[in-house]
């Protein structure tokens, strides 16, 4: 089918017209083939072995029980796979289990990476199960896991798909070339806006820039995130300073400019998802927030990419050091990166899709959602936002105390 194309609009903003729970439910109705089932689960295909010194060595974890136990423990973030919500089935989950007889247990106890990590470092470090089979962590805690030698390899012979990830998330400082990763989702930071909110106070239906969001008019009526890497880097990029390598003075100069608009109340609030609510209720006109967050909120809601550029990031799957169900774990991982399975999750939960061909499939389940760019964003889009610098933990540790202290914890 040819793209339908979009209007200047459209290009930068994506208004919703349907809401997010009628979207989530055409996959009651979105059915998955059986062939195209088979097909993702099973996959065929070797890895990229060198043919002087042979196949490319697995590291070996713990002893791999898959063959005779067919189960998966996966570890996910809350409302991050499609759902039924009339029956509370998972449509793509329970089609992986039928393909393959292999049982799933999902659990949706990843609500911050930090959180996370302190309940199972101990086991880890310790050698111990964590009952998990695979996680699904933000870039820099991946980046950490990978670097406490907390992953497993993976064998990519066992995800042919694995060749469906976008070229842009295939080579990324944390892990690079995706030796223990695959991107779950991702997703933009960038600017959020109540469209009326923004008409009657600046003038514009369009944030596309800092300058505007730091605007007077607004003054009390903004909110950024407490994710550092996110607020921080799309300030460093209005500054003219690249996130993916910056300077400890460049970073600096980003903390100074958030305090002063914290201090001089321009900033009401530095929050996490809960800046959802304010902006729902128009106590906040904009903020620096999530593609994929405002894009639930209905067309009176609006989100873009700055000008100066916004922030990329990725939630991976990886397979903790301890499993013991690796094969298994690489197929659930095979499985989603068919880009019809893809497609079906993305229906579900409007973030940027990493799989190749994803696109393409989303026109049979919702043409409106394949072209809309913070789903399946364009080249310019992706060229134009950065993934943050990866950081030692000396680093991380020093940024963080500075970023907690300009925004007053």
């Amino acid at each position: 089918m040819m793209k339908r194309p979009l209007s200047p609009e459209a290009a930068d903003i994506v208004r919703l017209t349907r809401s997010a729970v009628t979207r989530r439910r055409l996959l009651q109705v979105a059915g998955l083939g059986t062939a195209a089932v088979a097909a993702a689960a099973c996959g065929a295909g070797g890895g990229a072995d060198d043919p002087t010194t042979g196949p490319a060595p697995v590291p070996t974890g713990p002893e791999d029980m898959s063959d005779t136990e067919k189960t998966v423990s996966w570890s996910n973030w809350v409302e991050y796979l499609d759902l039924d919500e009339d029956s509370g089935s998972r449509p793509t989950l329970e089609a992986f289990e039928e393909a393959t007889g292999i049982t799933v247990s999902y659990n949706e106890d990843v609500n911050d990476n930090n959180e996370f990590y302190a309940k199972v470092r101990t086991q880890l470090e310790q050698g111990q199960s964590i009952d998990r089979d695979l996680v699904v962590l933000t870039d820099w805690m991946a980046g950490l896991w990978i670097s406490n030698g907390f992953a497993q390899k993976l064998d990519k012979a066992m995800i042919p798909n694995s060749v469906n990830l976008i070229p842009r998330l295939e080579n990324v400082s944390f892990d690079e070339p995706r030796d223990f990763t695959l991107p779950w989702q991702g997703g933009f930071a960038g600017l959020g806006y109540n469209i009326p909110g923004i008409q009657s106070t600046l003038g514009v239906d369009t944030l596309t820039s800092l300058d505007q969001l730091f605007d007077p008019a607004l003054r009390g009526r903004i909110t950024v995130l407490s994710e550092m890497r996110d607020t921080v880097g799309v300030i460093m990029a209005w500054q003219g300073n690249d996130p993916s390598n910056f300077t400890d003075e460049q970073f600096q100069q980003a903390i100074a400019a958030l305090a002063e608009q914290i201090d001089n109340g321009q900033i009401r609030q530095v929050a996490g998802n809960d800046y959802l609510d304010a902006l729902g209720t128009g106590d906040v006109l904009a903020v620096i927030g999530w593609s994929g967050d405002v894009l639930t909120l209905g067309e009176e809601y609006g989100f873009s990419l700055p000008e100066s550029g916004a922030t990329l990031w990725t939630d991976n799957m990886l397979i903790p050091s301890t499993s013991t169900h690796k094969k298994n774990a690489e197929q659930v991982m095979n499985y989603y990166y068919d880009p019809v399975v893809a497609a079906e999750v993305a229906a579900y939960i409007n973030y940027l899709c990493p799989v190749t061909g994803a696109k393409e499939a989303m026109q049979a389940i919702d043409p409106e959602l394949a072209d809309n760019p913070f789903i399946f964003p364009d080249q310019e889009k992706l060229d134009s936002s950065y993934v943050f610098m990866d950081l030692t933990a000396e680093q991380d540790e020093a940024y963080q105390r500075e970023f907690q202290a300009a925004i007053g914890l």
